[in-house]
């Protein structure tokens, strides 16, 4: 049986210490139910029920503002990390060395296919290019490292 205490109680934690109803119905142990029955008799419901949805938006928006936030830094550091990369890409491909077959290959990978029979990569059939792109890569893998299939 609730007492007029429990029911004064009640009201003071959803009142003056904003407790949930079902943190408010564990300590006091009734149902859910009931303290929202209580509650909502209460003249202040209204006033309250506005101030938990104002302070439930402001952690809404704090939240929000913290995921842009973390997610703004992640992609930061990705545009870092890929510029790095350019640049050495950049500065490797603007040496005047010239690159070796198997670096071009190695670097194109999606322009050549694997010949199985003489472990060469052959230049995908339908792509042109210039006369100083390797048309075969040879030995690019040595036949003993080729594993049967069975």
């Amino acid at each position: 049986m609730i007492t007029i205490d429990k029911i004064t109680e009640i009201t003071r934690l959803f009142y003056e210490e904003h407790l949930r109803p079902t943190d408010i119905a564990k300590q006091i142990g009734v149902g859910k139910s009931y303290i929202t029955k209580i509650i909502q008799k209460d003249e202040r419901y209204i006033e309250e029920k506005e101030y938990r949805a104002n302070q439930s938006k402001e952690r809404h928006k704090v939240c929000k503002r913290n995921y842009i936030n973390k997610k703004r830094q992640s992609d930061k550091q990705e545009y870092q990390a890929m510029i790095i990369q350019i640049n050495k890409d950049n500065e490797y491909l603007s040496t005047k060395k010239k690159l070796s077959d198997e670096a071009f290959s190695n670097w194109n990978r999606g322009m050549f296919d694997y010949d199985k029979k003489s472990s060469d990569l052959v230049l995908k059939s339908g792509i042109y290019v210039g006369f100083d792109v390797p048309k075969r890569v040879s030995n690019v893998v040595s036949p003993s490292c080729i594993r049967a299939t069975v």
